[in-house]
């Protein structure tokens, strides 16, 4: 029977205390020597995710590093329980760009195989929409549980410094978790679905020790380095002090610009973000608004009529071709919710 091999959980600031325990897994000693160079570039980075969705993501791609054939539509399943959306859509002049799944800062193996979302093109795509004078007004349709802390801090900046050019609106439907946090509390609003969860501020860094399950199969692996610190971190030996205080120094740099993020694109103090966002933990609907996590609770489609109403211009309100147009769309973006709920 194989033992289990240690997860040094580097501690997580505003992270669940249930992360080490579900992140112990069954050792697998020959694996590791074929999948050590992805999965250690896959887990070496802080994350800002919910927890136990970083295990799926895992497991995916551990199947995948060891050959298994997989299918993109079961992929997107077991990660989001449903296909994800056109990459953007528009009624009328509102355009609807989706944040969904795991997010990425550029597109990789993830983001082909399992329709996670990567920073730099989301932010190239709504870059667009920004300057695109028939786009009104912007909504972001939010189902997402984090991903990593790359890109996600000059994203956050990019759709914060677009207020004031068009209203863009985030709606949680129905989870913004973590990174999807810090991005989408940007927009100029936040609208959460009555069955929506939103935050999960906290980050967190994961180091793998495999010394024990490799001197199980008389493996000895030998690292010849220069440079003091070059090799630190490495899943070969168990992790020293001075490189876990380094790794966790990167934790803190990363949890402090999420919360400062969050503290101005809510208009709050750092530490209310800090003492009063839910402390790493998700919250409802209703309990993001009250603590001033969210603005207001409302559907998507709900939310794009209200601006399409805001949209009509003075005078043709009452026009009867205009107002069918609007019903139309309108009853077109209720069955687009309706396809992917």
């Amino acid at each position: 029977m194989t033992k289990p091999h240690i997860v040094d959980s580097i501690p997580g600031i505003g992270t669940d205390s249930t992360l080490e325990e579900s992140l112990i897994v069954e050792a697998r000693p020959r694996m590791y020597r074929d999948r050590s160079y992805i999965l250690q570039a896959f887990v070496k980075t802080p994350w800002a995710i919910i927890p136990r969705q970083l295990i799926i993501l895992q497991e995916i791609v551990v199947r995948h590093v060891s050959g298994e054939k997989l299918d993109a539509e079961e992929v997107e399943t077991r990660m989001h329980g449903a296909s994800r959306p056109a990459s953007n859509r528009r009624v009328s002049a509102v355009a609807i760009l989706p944040l969904f799944g795991p997010i990425f800062p550029r597109a990789n193996l993830m983001t082909q195989m399992s329709g996670a979302t990567s920073a730099e093109l989301f932010g190239k795509e709504f870059s667009k929409l920004v300057r695109d004078p028939e786009v009104s007004s912007i909504v972001i349709d939010v189902d997402s549980p984090g991903g990593t802390v790359d890109g996600i801090e000059e994203l956050s900046n990019q759709i914060y410094e677009a207020r004031g050019q068009k209203p863009v609106v985030a709606v949680v439907d129905h989870l913004m978790a973590s990174a999807a946090y810090w991005i989408g509390t940007a927009a100029d609003e936040v609208v959460m679905s009555p069955s929506g969860e939103a935050g999960s501020i906290g980050v967190f860094a994961i180091h793998e020790d495999w010394s024990k399950a490799l001197d199980q199969e008389g493996i000895k692996v030998s690292l010849i380095s220069a440079g003091k610190f070059k090799t630190e971190g490495n899943p070969y030996e168990p992790l020293a002090e001075e490189a876990r205080a380094a790794i966790y120094s990167r934790v803190t740099d990363y949890y402090d610009a999420f919360v400062n993020g969050v503290a101005r694109n809510r208009g709050v103090k750092p530490s209310v973000v800090r003492n009063g966002f839910g402390e790493g933990r998700v919250v409802g609907a209703r309990q993001a608004v009250e603590l001033g996590m969210a603005d207001r609770v409302g559907t998507l489609d709900e939310t794009v009529d209200r601006l399409l109403d805001m949209n009509i211009p003075s005078g043709v309100a009452s026009s009867k071709s205009l107002q069918m147009d609007i019903e139309h769309e309108a009853q077109r973006l209720r069955d687009y919710v309706q396809i992917f709920k």
